[in-house]
């Protein structure tokens, strides 16, 4: 082969029209992750995107909206006792996950449904 894959450039989630505040008190404020500039050509399609490190989640428009119950991202976090004690104090339910060997791990939603993995690997 000639090719290589280098990484996840972004994972995309869906959200229904109109949620893009809602969007940015969920990944920004609660979850801390920096909002960045959609280019200037895919602005009017709505939506909005994030980053925290290398991480990128755009959260895009879709009509009709259904969340994805089973797909989802997987997040590597460091500390994740922590995140999840802070999830739980902002009233964010985590469902706790130990079917996978040598991970700590749970999965929560967004405010649209969407299912999002957290998880941390054992040492």
């Amino acid at each position: 082969m000639s090719f290589i894959f280098k990484a996840i450039d972004h994972v995309q989630l869906a959200a229904p029209a109109g949620s893009e505040e809602t969007a940015r008190r969920f990944f920004k404020d609660l979850l801390g992750f920096k909002e960045i500039e959609k280019p200037e050509a895919l602005k009017k399609r709505g939506g909005v995107w994030f980053q925290f490190g290398k991480i990128q989640i755009h959260v895009g428009v879709e009509e009709p909206f259904l969340p994805a119950k089973k797909a989802h991202p997987a997040l590597e976090v460091e500390n994740i006792d922590s995140l999840k004690k802070y999830l739980i104090d902002n009233e964010i339910k985590v469902i706790d996950d130990n079917n996978l060997p040598g991970a700590n791990r749970f999965y929560l939603f967004d405010p649209f449904g969407n299912r999002i993995e957290i998880l941390e690997w054992l040492k």
